[in-house]
């Protein structure tokens, strides 16, 4: 095993803010899809942060397919909505992330 590089530890975080953006969803607007997008897609996420850092060459490519997925989706809300808060403001983690993952080299 080697050290955490930039590409887990990035999407270890993207993982966790999901998960807790979709309880949050939940808690203040009692939104059933923010909870179930937000957690499922937050845990596979970790999953894939576990599986880079056992050097399982899956977890960059499910992290990137994942975050690419979300950032369609927060693209589509943010068109949808115009509002930053709070897709605006997970399409551009997204597209940051998106360019961490695929700088990254397995």
């Amino acid at each position: 095993m080697d050290t955490l590089n930039l590409a887990t530890i990035a999407t270890l975080i993207y993982g966790i803010l999901l998960l807790l953006g979709g309880i949050m969803g939940y808690v203040t607007a009692k939104s059933k899809p923010s909870l179930i997008s937000g957690v499922l897609s937050g845990l596979l996420l970790l999953l894939s942060a576990f599986f880079q850092w056992q050097q399982i060459s899956v977890g960059l490519i499910l992290a990137q397919i994942l975050t690419l997925i979300l950032a369609i989706v927060f693209g589509i809300r943010f068109w949808k909505t115009r509002k930053f808060m709070p897709a605006g403001l997970m399409l551009g983690i997204s597209v940051a992330m998106l360019t961490i993952l695929f700088q990254t080299t397995s």
